[in-house]
């Protein structure tokens, strides 16, 4: 049920795809899954959970955002998804200065669940809470819920910390876990927080697509 956020469809989403996809050897979000690319796939997606434009944080010279606001980097260098993260809860702040928290999810998860920011945003019971996914007995961050009011700490640390892992980030702060069970299929569970990294994972989502395609 509804807690600390009552409109969880007014959440501003952004779509992380400032990687390097070096072991795709190409940029994955143009990679096709089922005729479409990962990019329209993920984002069409996630446009049926939210109300508001999706965004997508990407390189300023991103050949093709297909519509989506393209919010770039604010520290260059590709330090990592939560320089991401950092340029949408600043986006955030600027475009949508009502709104507590921002979604994020990357754009090499095309199976994520249709419930995900729902599920996140009814663990949150403040306005500084981080809420993340996790499914299989491992943490999904990237799939968050983040709080707006985390940008100064964020870029203070990014700036600092050399290593700026993600969970030593979530150290620093209230988090809520999420967990979310594996999809039952015909050929086994599928873990909904299935990424593409390779070719050879390519080829694997391809599997779990036409699998997903015959439940009823």
């Amino acid at each position: 049920m509804p807690g600390f956020i009552t409109n969880t469809k007014d959440i501003p989403a952004v779509l992380l795809a400032g990687g390097r996809s070096s072991r795709m050897g190409a940029n994955k979000a143009f990679s096709l899954l089922g005729g479409e690319s990962l990019l329209s796939r993920i984002a069409k997606r996630i446009a049926r959970q939210q109300t508001k434009p999706i965004a997508l944080n990407a390189d300023p010279d991103w050949p093709d955002p297909l519509g989506m606001t393209l919010v770039p980097d604010r520290i260059p260098g590709k330090l990592g998804p939560l320089a991401g993260v950092l340029a949408a809860v600043q986006d955030a702040a600027l475009r949508y200065p009502q709104v507590s928290h921002i979604a994020t999810l990357p754009i090499d998860s095309p199976f994520f669940p249709l419930n995900l920011v729902q599920r996140l945003a009814y663990a949150i019971e403040g306005p500084d809470e981080i809420a993340i996914a996790a499914s299989l007995g491992r943490d999904h961050p990237v799939f968050g819920l983040w709080p707006v009011s985390i940008g100064d700490d964020l870029e203070a640390w990014i700036a600092s910390d050399e290593k700026r892992r993600v969970r030593d980030f979530l150290g620093r702060h209230r988090v809520r876990r999420v967990d979310f069970p594996a999809v039952a299929t015909a050929t086994g569970p599928l873990d909904p927080f299935f990424n593409i990294n390779t070719p050879a994972d390519l080829v694997e989502a391809e599997t779990w697509l036409a699998v997903l395609e015959n439940i009823p």
